[in-house]
């Protein structure tokens, strides 16, 4: 069974960063990519970054050139880089990863809730 436990979550003024980790159970690096999610209070969960096996990565524009996602393979650990916060980026942030059909691969973990003070 595939594990995901999320952390580095915390309260942080605006402008100011945090680092999320990701550690991974199972073979969840030999899919297809890593991917970082949040879901705000009242609101749909929406991708954030993802972090392809081959090495490519996309963000989302709200965080793009903000947020900088990376991984250690041999940890099995995903990284999220996390500049510039802004009180919209407040919310609990999830890790998971693609299959080669975009599908899902593990079920959702606890996540790190991150709150940005204005």
């Amino acid at each position: 069974q595939v594990q995901l436990v999320e952390s580095g979550g915390g309260l942080v003024q605006a402008g100011g960063s945090l680092r999320l980790s990701c550690a991974a159970s199972g073979s969840i690096f030999s899919a297809k990519a890593m991917v970082w999610y949040r879901q705000a209070p009242g609101k749909q969960r929406e991708l954030v970054a993802a972090l392809s096996s081959s090495g490519s990565t996309h963000y989302a524009e709200s965080v793009k050139g903000r947020f900088t996602g990376s991984r250690d393979n041999a940890k099995n650990t995903v990284y999220l880089q996390m500049n510039s916060l802004k009180p919209e980026d407040t919310a609990v942030y999830y890790c998971n990863a693609w299959s080669e059909y975009g599908t899902l691969v593990a079920s959702w973990g606890q996540g790190t809730q991150v709150t940005v003070s204005s």
